[in-house]
């Protein structure tokens, strides 16, 4: 009897384990609210040269508190259609919208970039094309090659941060005739996974331009190098960088290395070296379900003493 006792109450400990992990929900900063006025998400497509044969979908927030006669702070996000829809565990329109009328982060508009594919490599499929025969219970398999985002995200170079100083930044200012700040505490950029340590090489190699980073279940992995990143903080002079962590205890395990380990030694590197930082942990996996849940604490975090000087 004692021996079903306890097992039943291993079973029991194991289920409430289990469905403990990634249980986070949106609050209501997350939700539309009447009398909230909406800023607006405009769409289009960009060719990089510096990512040579690339294209992509980038969409930009605009609030509506923006009135043209002064510059907005700037954030940027990777994986840009995770962000900017209001479906999805991000919803930045929507926490932006709540969060710039209750004056708790400053009038801001965002970029949300999706990585770049190269349609030489992997051209889409076109009306009346035939589709593959596929065998029952297989998947479509993807064509190698298309998506250029490990190579963007992921490398430990000025690349990326070339490409939004140089590309984009400049076509959203003329395209949608809005001023943006100069002012790099004005201006911050985030992700998640390799699009979070892609954020954090922008402010690293570009202090000058990103001071702020927001980082969610970031990739600093030896996937690209980006495991050396520890190390590189602590033999450097420290740089005027703000950074908002967030992890999971049940992150990545592979040959890359352990993720959650990874983010574990960057906010012990940043604790020791005295940079302004936060290390928000929970016992998710690699998904975006807390990042998303505490977005807007985040946001409030990362702004709380942004005056603009433009």
């Amino acid at each position: 009897m004692l021996q079903k006792f306890l097992a039943m109450a291993l079973l029991t400990s194991i289920c409430l384990t289990v469905q403990a992990a990634d249980d986070y929900k949106l609050g209501p900063d997350s939700e539309r609210h009447e009398g909230v006025p909406q800023g607006k998400v405009e769409k289009f497509s960009w060719k990089s040269e510096i990512f040579k044969g690339t294209e992509r979908d980038c969409w930009v927030y605009i609030p509506s508190q923006y009135d043209g006669k002064h510059p907005a702070a700037l954030m940027v996000f990777q994986d840009g259609s995770g962000y900017e829809s209001e479906k999805g565990s991000w919803r930045v329109p929507v926490v932006c919208d709540n969060l710039i009328h209750k004056k708790e982060m400053p009038i801001a508009v965002c970029i949300f970039i999706n990585p770049g594919n190269d349609p030489d490599k992997n051209p889409p499929a076109k009306p009346g094309d035939p589709k593959p025969e596929l065998k029952p219970g297989e998947k479509p398999k993807k064509k190698p090659g298309a998506s250029n985002r490990s190579f963007e995200y992921d490398t430990l170079s000025d690349q990326y941060a070339r490409f939004l100083m140089e590309e984009i930044i400049p076509e959203v200012t003329k395209r949608f005739n809005v001023k943006l700040t100069e002012d790099p505490e004005g201006r911050a950029i985030g992700g998640l996974s390799s699009g979070a340590i892609c954020a954090f090489t922008v402010a690293w190699q570009r202090p000058d331009s990103f001071r702020k980073v927001i980082s969610s279940i970031g990739s600093f992995t030896n996937i690209r190098g980006g495991g050396a990143y520890p190390d590189m903080i602590r033999k450097a002079d420290k740089k005027p960088i703000r950074v908002a962590l967030q992890d999971g205890s049940n992150d990545l395990q592979n040959q890359a290395g352990k993720w959650f380990e990874a983010n574990t030694a960057m906010a012990a590197v940043f604790k020791e070296k005295g940079y302004d930082h936060q290390f928000v942990t929970g016992d998710g996996g690699h998904t975006p379900k807390q990042g998303g849940s505490i977005l807007p604490e985040t946001l409030r975090w990362i702004w709380r003493d942004y005056k603009p000087k433009d």
